[in-house]
């Protein structure tokens, strides 16, 4: 499974999605047959969903065993189809990202409980940042007026929502003061597209520039810091909150056993760790900054 929640578009353009989308995923999903003796979970769209099951498998053993019940992974073709399946009562169990799921919340009824460490990060949170290339003399927020700009897509919690509500902070409007802005797709883009020049800056994930850097997309020393949040949580797993209560402490319980499994290209799962829906209350909180209406995007 992946961490990256960054997919999934929203703002504008998807204000008729999420309760929209019943009717075409009701009919595009097919779902067997269970009584509650089964779990299901849903996993992040973010790769080819044969691949995403067999990579989760060995996740879905372990909360198998320490439930004496089978367990059953579902990938949807995006976040939409994970919540209207959360919200119709075919998926008990899910894992979104931050933006995701307070937006999911608003229409269905979800609840987090837990969220991932890899030993990798050895933390449950991460931070967005606005990096730009060492030889733009991009070096403050200020210093962004005029230039090109990207995010990463209208949705994404590190790659739009919480860079915009930074600058608004600042004084900067999004809107006026870049030259141009783009919305590359990708933090990898991004992150390439400032490494070679072709974006004066842009907005990522610290832990996703990390692996870019990694990998060879991009060299650390080539770029600048130019701002950086505050933490933001990482993505939950979140259950639906009409689970027989000693469901949920049984679940709970065996996803906090879940440890030292691979977790996408983070490396090694750390481990769960307990959370709850008052800990993404930053992002709602990033969201009224922006005066986004989490009711009216759907």
């Amino acid at each position: 499974m992946s961490s990256q929640h960054t997919g999934d578009k929203l703002m504008m353009n998807r204000r008729k999605v999420l309760i929209g989308s019943a009717a075409a995923v009701a009919g595009t999903l097919s779902f067997p047959a269970r009584s509650q003796q089964v779990l299901t979970v849903g996993l992040i769209p973010s790769e080819d969903s044969r691949a995403m099951i067999a990579n989760s498998q060995k996740m879905m053993d372990m909360l198998s065993s320490a439930l004496g019940m089978p367990v059953k992974p579902f990938v949807a073709a995006d976040y939409n189809g994970v919540i209207e399946a959360l919200r119709s009562k075919r998926l008990d169990v899910a894992y979104l990202g931050p933006f995701s799921y307070v937006l999911g919340a608003t229409i269905a009824p979800i609840e987090a409980f837990a969220v991932a460490e890899t030993k990798k990060a050895g933390r449950t949170f991460y931070h967005s940042q606005i990096i730009a290339h060492k030889d733009s003399g991009i070096k403050t927020v200020a210093d962004l007026k005029g230039r090109n700009f990207a995010f990463v897509d209208p949705s994404s919690t590190s790659g739009h929502l919480f860079p915009k509500a930074g600058l608004m902070k600042a004084g900067f409007d999004a809107d006026k003061d870049f030259g141009r802005v783009i919305f590359s797709g990708s933090h990898d883009s991004s992150a390439i597209a400032v490494q070679n020049k072709k974006i004066d800056a842009a907005a990522i994930a610290d832990r996703i520039l990390d692996a870019a850097i990694n990998k060879g997309l991009a060299k650390r020393e080539d770029l600048v810091e130019v701002w950086k949040s505050d933490p933001i949580p990482e993505s939950p797993t979140v259950w639906r909150t009409d689970l027989p209560a000693d469901l949920k402490k049984r679940v709970q319980a065996a996803f906090l056993q879940v440890k030292d499994i691979p977790w996408s290209d983070q490396g090694l799962l750390n481990g769960f760790h307990p959370t709850n829906d008052a800990a993404y209350n930053v992002i709602r909180d990033t969201a009224k900054l922006l005066n986004l209406d989490l009711r009216k995007m759907k």
